[in-house]
């Protein structure tokens, strides 16, 4: 499941395969742009924003510069392969776009909300977006704020809205409540240094940047790397009481009833 790091990461892998080269051919699997073809642009850079993915390129005579953004959701990703490599990540039918280069391919599988739109315009696809939890414009304050501006709603659905802060997903979600000891349905008006809980979720972002396991326990052992995601019935890690689940604004929260009372 895609979240702000993993997102970070994936562009950096297709910085690395992509940046600095010539597109020798694409191939858009998408209604919208089933025609479009980017043969020829230069490949200017791969960039990541909460969870959209931004790759920034130019036409062959550098007049004009134009991003493709895609967004990975749930079950999305970018994979790439070197010239003549099987592609072998997900079935073919899952495939939404290819970049051909010289040097490697990338392809996107179940990708969504694939556009092409001037890099001048990138602000209508993720100007909506808080402030990124690893991105250079990340504000804890900003974050703060913007969460408390509605202080009525739960603090386990404000923290998924990326209108808020843009990188937090259902794993961070859980696990940075559980280290503050908030119960995932206290309301936003009730969380004290709601500053201090950005701060944490940009800490654990941040600490996964560049691996592709996510752990907020400090270890990478399989079985070991959170403390309450993905551990329904089993005993909490600091006290034993068996940890619990609910679904809560269409998502599926773990908690711990001991660690994270819920406000009388």
């Amino acid at each position: 499941m895609p979240e702000g790091d993993t997102v970070w990461n994936t562009a950096r892998v297709l910085a690395r395969a992509l940046t600095g080269t010539r597109l020798t051919g694409t191939d858009f699997r998408v209604p919208r742009l089933a025609t479009s073809d980017l043969t020829g642009w230069l490949v200017h850079d791969c960039a990541s924003r909460g969870k959209h993915l931004l790759i920034r390129l130019a036409e062959p005579t550098g007049s004009a510069h134009w991003t493709l953004h895609s967004h990975l959701r749930m079950d999305g990703t970018w994979r790439t392969y070197a010239p003549g490599e099987r592609w072998s990540a997900r079935p073919a039918h899952l495939i939404r776009v290819v970049l051909y280069a010289a040097t490697a391919t990338a392809v996107g599988y179940h990708l969504h909300e694939v556009d092409l739109v001037p890099t001048a315009d990138e602000h209508r696809l993720v100007g909506h977006l808080g402030p990124d939890l690893l991105g250079a414009d990340w504000d804890p304050a900003e974050a703060a704020r913007r969460l408390a501006s509605d202080p009525t709603q739960t603090i386990a659905v404000a923290l998924l809205d990326q209108r808020n802060l843009a990188g937090v997903g259902n794993l961070y979600k859980c696990e940075v409540l559980f280290l503050r000891g908030i119960h995932p349905r206290t309301k936003v008006g009730d969380v004290p240094d709601l500053a201090g809980l950005a701060t944490l979720a940009h800490d654990l972002l941040s600490a996964n940047r560049g691996r592709w396991t996510q752990s907020t326990t400090g270890s990478l052992r399989r079985g070991q790397t959170s403390y309450v995601y993905g551990r329904r019935a089993q005993p909490c890690r600091r006290c034993g009481t068996a940890i619990r689940t609910e679904e809560l604004g269409d998502r599926v929260t773990y908690w711990c009833p001991t660690c994270q009372p819920e406000l009388a």
